[in-house]
């Protein structure tokens, strides 16, 4: 029986079980290390730590069946350009033993996430994020996967979740902030984005930017993406300094303010009893939102 947390009705968490089979079948030169479940705030991928240096990443729901593969490959490409670490991959796995994906083995990385109001230096961090945007967005994009819908595309859900969450938002502000992102110039060169800058994403060291993880999503696309983290972790008098490090323009910064805004309406109503530091997390975005919009 697997430890982890379910969180969606159509998903598929392996136990240590399947997972120890997995390897010791595909991957017997690690059959002899022990295999243990991570506890996560992630919604994505069951994740399990394979000896002291590697750790598994295995998809949980369908729809995810090519990311694996997708970051094997291209972490090879973006790592060595980038300023922090990443995680290194080390192996493919096909499915099997009942779990029905492929899945990763990479390296693990030692480090803690940041938490929203514990920030040591929150200046600091800002400068770093800001830093690892440019070195993404300065990647060669030729032949790389594309990632990540545009706000336009996104308008039906988040207009469903405004409604949804009605009774407990201000839903006429936040309408208000998102109809106004949708009027921002929105042809953009897309750039390399790593896609889901959040968080439990970011591990940290004596307080600064060690280590970015989970390059599931990474791909071409609108470099607002990487900058939500701007409201889903930086105080507010933090993100001037994202703001300047990161070199983007007006119309760019507020499209990462509705992203992370979108972001957050998706997430609140879906994972308010499944994942409550999500849950809390969509809550402290909204109202940082509302509060620097008004």
């Amino acid at each position: 029986m697997s430890t982890i947390p379910r969180m969606h009705d159509d998903e598929v968490i392996p136990d240590a079980a399947q997972v120890t089979a997995l390897i010791a079948d595909q991957h017997p030169q690690w059959s002899h290390l022990p295999v243990v479940p991570v506890a996560s705030s992630g919604t994505d991928n069951a994740m399990f730590r394979l000896g002291d240096e590697l750790t598994v990443r295995m998809p949980r729901r369908p729809g995810m069946e090519e990311l694996p593969a997708r970051e094997h490959r291209w972490l090879q490409h973006v790592a060595p350009l980038l300023p922090v670490a990443v995680p290194a991959p080390a192996a493919l796995g096909e499915p099997g033993h009942g779990y029905p994906y492929p899945w990763l083995v990479l390296t693990w990385i030692e480090g803690d996430s940041p938490r929203v109001g514990a920030l040591q230096h929150p200046h600091d961090l800002a400068r770093d994020l800001g830093a690892f945007t440019r070195a993404m967005r300065a990647i060669d994009t030729t032949g790389a996967p594309t990632t990540g819908l545009s706000l336009g595309k996104r308008d039906p859900q988040v207009r469903r979740d405004i409604e949804a969450l009605r009774d407990e938002i201000d839903a006429d502000a936040v309408t208000a902030v998102w109809e106004h992102a949708l009027t921002l110039p929105h042809d953009v060169e897309p750039t390399w984005v790593h896609s889901d800058v959040a968080p439990g994403n970011l591990l940290m060291q004596d307080g600064r930017l060690h280590a970015v993880i989970d390059f599931s999503w990474c791909g071409v696309g609108d470099p607002a993406i990487d900058l939500q983290v701007a409201w889903n972790l930086l105080p507010a008098a933090a993100r001037p300094a994202l703001r300047a490090a990161s070199t983007v323009d007006d119309a760019t910064w507020l499209r990462a303010r509705a992203r992370a805004l979108a972001q957050a309406l998706v997430q609140l109503p879906y994972y308010k009893a499944t994942n409550i530091p999500l849950a809390t997390n969509a809550r402290h975005v909204i109202a940082e939102v509302l509060t620097e919009a008004t």
